[in-house]
């Protein structure tokens, strides 16, 4: 068995949709950071994605943890032209395609973005690599909200709509269990 312990990144503060934006994190909280990091394995490799929010995130919890080369397949969804706008704006722009954005099976994409269901293949492509080449052991994967649903939604066999209930805080733990069945969810959205 394989776990990966997914991480989401400090908050950004932003009022928009923030996909492939690359935003700083806030790391301020520090308590909060040292109380994630001591939830995570001690030997476990760091990986993240290539967003600074999320490479900043991985450099705070990394510690004496080896650490991987970050990963752009680990990147939030692109939301192309809605990108950092708010969903009240895009909604008065566009409320059919907005609409169809957030209550299809993951087909539909935004302007110049993709859909769910690509982000969610490039995500599951990125962890099943991963860990085939850390099989067998923990890996700390420091990403974004929608790329941890997405491996929710295959851990938990849920719909699309079904994982868009989940809850995914900034700084909070997912972790999921890769193995011979098939990936398995044993905390989601935990806070330290």
């Amino acid at each position: 068995m394989t776990r990966l312990w997914l991480v989401r990144h400090g908050p950004t503060h932003a009022r928009g949709m923030v996909g492939w934006s690359d935003l700083p994190a806030d790391l301020s909280d520090r308590p909060a950071l040292a109380r994630l990091a001591a939830l995570l394995p001690p030997a476990a490799a760091v990986v993240s994605s290539d967003l600074r929010r999320a490479v900043a995130t991985a450099d705070a919890l990394q510690g004496h943890r080896p650490r991987l080369s970050h990963d752009a397949a680990l990147r939030e969804i692109h939301f192309g032209a809605w990108e950092l706008r708010s969903h009240a704006e895009v909604e008065a722009d566009d409320p059919a395609h907005i609409r169809a954005f957030w209550d299809s099976s993951g087909d539909v994409a935004a302007p110049g973005g993709e859909s769910w269901n690509a982000m969610a293949s490039r995500v599951h492509g990125a962890l099943d690599r991963l860990a085939l080449a850390h099989a067998g052991g923990d890996l700390v994967v420091v990403c974004h909200f929608g790329a941890i649903l997405a491996c929710v939604q295959r851990a938990l066999g849920q719909s699309v709509q079904q994982a868009f209930a989940q809850r995914i805080d900034n700084l909070s733990l997912t972790e999921i269990a890769v193995t011979p069945e098939g990936w398995q969810a044993s905390r989601i959205n935990h806070i330290a």
